[in-house]
């Protein structure tokens, strides 16, 4: 088997809690870039920036801080009228989002979050939130998006529009700490198959989980809302195939993961002494750090990936 030293990805993944704590404290310099209470929001973004969108849009509607939906920036819908588009680019230089925001510029007001100063988003957004300190070196996504969200998500909880149930992001980063030294057992390590789960905004977590080990594992992942996993996915459960849970469980998903021989992970569900489920993320980001290095693969340098997708270059 390849080894490697430790690998750059696994020391940002460890870096996530000192992220999010420095997003709470930079919140005020980025009020410019940030949703204002009523407004009607598109929020939009490209692989895991889309989910990470997915995430902060049923957070901030089911808060009622306002109506809010999430696109791929590719998919925007350009008959439909918001107040503001917010885009969320780790490099700024995605082309679908730097082609969406010049589209709409000077029709809507546009926001940006992204890692790097020093790209086109900063011409193309109306505002833009830099989180420079969460940048990453190579190319799977983890703390800059986990970071941006965990922005989003302050600033909903400074203005007292976070769903009920939602632990403040003070508890997030603790939880975070510990899931950096939780045990990942073997049940999920030598698993044939994962299929991630979620309700609510914890379903965008759900579907970025499952990139992360597409991307650098290489690994045999899906991803559904937990109420439909028994509408047909639960068919590919079995004995060595999981199920991982982001947040409370539907009544009888458990005993309906167990009935058909397969594992049930369900490490944010308890509202009480669980994880957060952002938290609950960084667990699944270092079983695919784990899952590819066992695998003889580099997960700082995944195949067929760049950092970012810029359309029309070799």
């Amino acid at each position: 088997m390849t080894t490697f030293e430790t690998s750059r990805t696994s020391v940002e993944i460890a870096s996530q809690p000192a992220t999010w704590k420095q997003a709470t404290e930079c919140l005020a310099n980025h009020a410019a870039a940030l949703p204002v209470r009523g407004e009607r929001v598109a929020v939009v973004g490209c692989g895991t920036s889309w989910f990470m969108a997915q995430a902060y849009a049923e957070l901030r509607e089911s808060g009622g801080h306002g109506e809010t939906d999430a696109f791929a920036a590719s998919e925007f819908p350009h008959g439909r009228v918001y107040d503001r588009i917010v885009a969320i680019t780790r490099s700024g230089t995605t082309t679908e989002v730097l082609d969406l925001l010049t589209r709409v510029k000077g029709t809507v007001a546009t926001s940006a979050l992204t890692a790097d100063p020093a790209t086109g988003v900063m011409r193309a957004a109306d505002a833009v939130a830099v989180l420079d300190f969460a940048d990453e070196e190579y190319v799977v996504q983890t703390r800059f998006a986990t970071t941006a969200l965990a922005l989003l998500r302050a600033h909903l909880e400074s203005e007292g529009a976070l769903p009920a149930g939602t632990r403040p992001l003070t508890r997030a980063v603790q939880d975070a700490q510990r899931a950096l030294d939780l045990p990942l057992g073997p049940e999920a390590v030598d698993a044939e198959q994962i299929t991630f789960l979620g309700t609510g905004w914890t379903y965008g977590l759900a579907l970025e989980a499952g990139l992360k080990m597409r991307e650098a594992a290489g690994a045999w992942t899906e991803a559904y809302p937990a109420m439909e996993y028994r509408h047909g996915p639960i068919s590919i459960t079995g004995p060595g195939r999981v199920a991982w849970l982001f947040g409370p469980a539907p009544q009888g998903l458990a005993d309906d993961i167990a009935r058909v021989g397969g594992t049930f992970v369900s490490r944010s569900g308890d509202a009480a002494a669980g994880l957060d489920p952002l938290a609950d993320l960084v667990l699944a980001q270092r079983l695919a750090v784990l899952r590819a290095e066992a695998r003889g693969f580099d997960p700082d340098r995944p195949r067929n990936l760049t950092r970012s997708v810029i359309l029309g270059t070799a």
